[in-house]
């Protein structure tokens, strides 16, 4: 059997084991904290229980796919719920008024009607937008997230050639352009510029071939698994062990070390340490590295052997940091709803501020709230509420850590407050801050310890043209054999789904499968019968 470690038990570590061990190999994941999970953490305190990192559902068919190749399915492993509506708005108030609110309904022809009344004329103008963004997803599934871009000849199909010049177009525009040439309300505008941040981006610079994302929430709608996204984390690592994959906690990884063989470097195991301080060497003939790539490039791996040295990383992009809230609240927070998005009214002094020259934390800053015990009751005690809170800022380990009950770096608790206090007047709640029972708080030094994230950023490289698809870092080593990489930092990008789709091009790899497409099942199979 193939002797195969993966460094970090995140979202890709986790499921590139998953596939790795039902593909035969013999997978030792190794985990340098005291839980799997990653970024995808969570936090229990006083009877709440927080997710610390991904909180939106989309993209269900790239779930369904990948659990398919574990020969099990989303529905006999996770309980989905349909959120209407998938969430709400609000405006930034002038002055004394209140803030103007707009709910995002679920179904399409819904929010189609929304935006009729918003902006007449407008539901025509959004069915061709989100049928153009149907068109780019597929094409994107089809021909460009699945594929480890091995074989360029790939793309030469005729569907690809057709769309060429459509797809010439949007990756020469950007989504903010393209949005503004279509809807001219500023509401409008943002809800559908918005999705950049999950790529890491200012709408300004993500290329408008993005606007796919709309075909998600506004399309397809948003899920929430029961049980928040700790519930998936949970999930992989069951179907990891079962599969038959050794998961080894308190191990972190130091080095990664290879071998010369006829002239090629080739990979030959990992030094550890343990939380005992104590090193050991493992030998393994495949190593895939789940952890920050800048990390494992420029720390992880001697000079020679980095296919993305520190001069590389000082010309790329990265994606915002975040300051995180974790609040138990007492009493009910209907005004909420279980997604509401802050946005502010001056859209570009606020990307400024986050990728600008002279980079600071918003005030005031468009924020993202998660309330999941609007849904889930399970992640409050009786009579209270859950609030996540995201403050996207600038990616800045000077910002400082977080804290306990306003014990963090005073740049992190300053954001938090005035957030408390937006949120309180924009929404409503002139009593949130006084109900806070509970709270924690993290920074971007805390991503940084945590994670190794680099610049201590919430997500990785920012999806610009020159940082997607095949131009992103690729999940193979340049330098050195059997040396592979997965998750939010390497292609296909950021992101719950993406992660997935990562470890799924690793299997791709070392397969020798160069199609551009996901992978078909092997129902039937002896792997999937095991």
């Amino acid at each position: 059997m193939t002797r195969t470690i993966v460094i970090g038990g995140g979202i890709a570590g986790l499921a590139t084991a998953a596939l790795l061990a039902r593909e035969g190999h013999a997978v030792r994941l190794l985990e340098r904290g005291r839980r799997v999970g990653g970024r995808a953490g969570i936090v229990e305190r006083g009877g709440f229980r927080f997710d610390t990192g991904p909180s939106w559902y989309l993209m269900p068919e790239v779930f369904e796919h990948f659990f398919a190749l574990l020969g099990t399915t989303a529905g006999e492993q996770l309980d989905l719920r349909t959120l209407d509506p998938g969430y709400r708005v609000y405006s930034e108030p002038a002055g004394a008024a209140p803030a103007r609110v707009t709910d995002i309904p679920n179904g399409r022809e819904r929010v189609m009607s929304r935006f009729e009344t918003i902006e007449p004329g407008s539901a025509a103008t959004l069915e061709k937008y989100l049928s153009s963004a149907e068109q780019a997803s597929r094409l994107a599934g089809r021909y460009f997230l699945y594929n480890p871009f091995t074989r360029l000849r790939s793309l030469a199909t005729a569907d690809v050639v057709r769309a060429a010049p459509k797809l010439a177009s949007l990756l020469g525009t950007d989504l903010e352009r393209f949005v503004a040439r279509r809807f001219a309300d500023p509401v409008l505008r943002q809800v559908l510029g918005y999705p950049a941040v999950f790529l890491g981006t200012d709408p300004r610079r993500a290329p408008a071939l993005y606007h796919l994302m709309s075909a998600l929430d506004l399309g397809d709608g948003v899920l929430y698994p029961m049980g928040g996204f700790w519930s998936i984390v949970q999930c992989l690592e069951q179907l990891a062990t079962r599969a038959g994959v050794e998961i080894v906690l308190d191990s972190d990884v130091t080095r990664i070390l290879t071998r010369r063989e006829r002239g090629d470097l080739v990979v030959n195991g990992v030094r550890v340490r343990d939380d005992r301080g104590a090193e050991r060497v493992e030998h393994a003939d495949v190593v895939v590295s789940a952890a920050d790539l800048h990390h494992t490039e420029t720390q992880l791996l001697p000079p020679e052997a980095q296919s993305h040295p520190a001069s590389w990383w000082q010309k790329a992009e990265s994606g915002p940091g975040a300051i995180i809230a974790l609040l138990g609240v007492r009493g009910a927070l209907p005004r909420l709803e279980h997604h509401s998005l802050f946005f502010t009214r001056d859209w570009a002094a606020n990307f400024d501020a986050i990728f600008g020259e002279a980079p600071h934390v918003p005030e005031p800053a468009s924020l993202y709230v998660c309330r999941p015990s609007a849904t889930d009751p399970a992640v409050a005690p009786p009579d209270h509420e859950n609030l996540f809170i995201l403050i996207p800022v600038p990616a800045d380990t000077g910002l400082g850590a977080g804290g306990i009950e306003g014990n963090g770096a005073p740049a992190i608790e300053r954001a938090v407050d005035a957030a408390i206090d937006q949120i309180s007047r924009w929404a409503g709640i002139p009593d949130l801050r006084d109900r806070i029972v509970v709270r924690e708080t993290l920074g971007p030094a805390d991503f940084a310890r945590d994670y190794h994230s680099w610049h201590g950023g919430m997500l990785g490289p920012a999806h610009t043209l020159r940082q997607s698809a095949l131009f992103r870092p690729q999940n193979q080593s340049r330098r050195v054999r059997n040396l592979y990489y997965a998750g939010a930092t390497t292609a296909p990008g950021v992101g719950v789904p993406m992660c997935l789709i990562s470890a799924e091009l690793v299997l791709k790899r070392l397969r020798r499968d160069h199609s551009p497409g996901p992978t078909a099942p092997r129902i039937g199979s002896e792997a999937a019968a095991r």
